[in-house]
């Protein structure tokens, strides 16, 4: 069953199903805007979920050249990132090329349909999931609608944004609560990630510290002129590894993992003369295929699933 969250009373019914027909294997596809525990009939001792994430660098390798290379923890990558780097080039000769790729058009399956045509399917999904999706979880309207494209477009515009909610809700000519509310729903659609500082408790009514778009084939079909460097870089980092680790704002550096490992991302000519005694502070670089120490090649971090 897919995209249940668009069928009237579907978690009643998938709960009747189940019940009825107990050795019937049901798998149901749903947005990830949908709070699946809080539906008409509670799915949560019945159902195991799964959140899909875009696909990996290492995915997409796989799918565009047929290339099966294993998936490495965080640890073991920080512990034997140039072995692994080596290990890789072996098999793929220009992971460089490929990570190119993949940061404008490798991040969903649409590129087996055509690359040309990968960011116009793009966009396409993005109002959908604006004009169809959101009003089938959240009852949102078109003017509402219309709302959050423009607080989109204005978070690509600027990303990594910092959002200054009284000036944004003047900007957008919406209230306060519902820019929140909104940021919040791009959030859990996927469109965007929100990163707090670790000391920061999150509740409805809390503004995110910095806002990104939420991977970097979104960057460039949302404002694709503008695309910069350092916000792609920081981008796919961050895409990369939400979900799997906590990720928050450090201090010093770019992001702070799991509360204990800090890296600052950026091109190949980055130094180390900021991380010196400092613990577990990585540097993240850019257009390198070989990292040493505590620099570490970016599309390394595309090998973490």
């Amino acid at each position: 069953m897919d995209e249940v969250h668009k069928y009237p009373r579907w978690s009643r019914e998938l709960k009747l199903i189940y019940g009825q027909h107990p050795k019937l294997k049901i798998v149901f596809t749903y947005s990830s805007m949908l709070e699946i525990y809080n539906g008409e009939s509670d799915l949560s001792r019945r159902a195991i979920t799964y959140h899909l994430k875009e696909l990996s660098f290492r995915e997409y390798i796989y799918f565009s050249q047929g290339k099966q290379l294993k998936s490495f923890s965080l640890e073991e990558l920080l512990e034997n990132h140039k072995n692994i780097a080596n290990e890789i080039i072996s098999d793929v000769e220009t992971p460089l090329k490929y990570f190119k790729e993949y940061l404008t058009f490798g991040a969903y399956p649409y590129h087996l349909q055509g690359k040309d045509t990968y960011l116009q399917r793009l966009i396409q999904t993005v109002n959908l999931i604006i004009e169809t999706d959101m009003n089938a979880v959240e009852n949102v309207t078109y003017e509402d609608s219309r709302n959050i494209k423009k607080l989109l477009i204005a978070i690509a515009q600027s990303a990594p944004f910092i959002p200054n909610i009284s000036k944004l809700s003047g900007y957008l000519k919406i209230n306060r609560t519902f820019l929140l509310h909104a940021i919040r729903l791009l959030s859990r659609a996927d469109l965007i990630l929100e990163i707090y500082k670790p000391s920061k408790g999150i509740g409805a009514l809390t503004k995110p510290d910095k806002l990104y778009l939420h991977n970097t084939n979104l960057i460039y079909a949302l404002d694709k002129n503008n695309a910069k460097i350092g916000a792609i870089r920081e981008t796919f980092f961050a895409n990369q590894l939400k979900g799997l680790y906590e990720i928050n704002l450090p201090e010093n550096g770019d992001f702070l993992i799991d509360k204990k490992y800090i890296f600052e991302i950026g091109g190949k000519g980055k130094t180390t003369k900021q991380i010196k005694n400092i613990e577990n502070f990585f540097i993240v670089c850019d257009d390198m295929e070989v990292g040493s120490l505590n620099i570490i090649p970016l599309w390394l971090f595309g090998f973490l699933y």
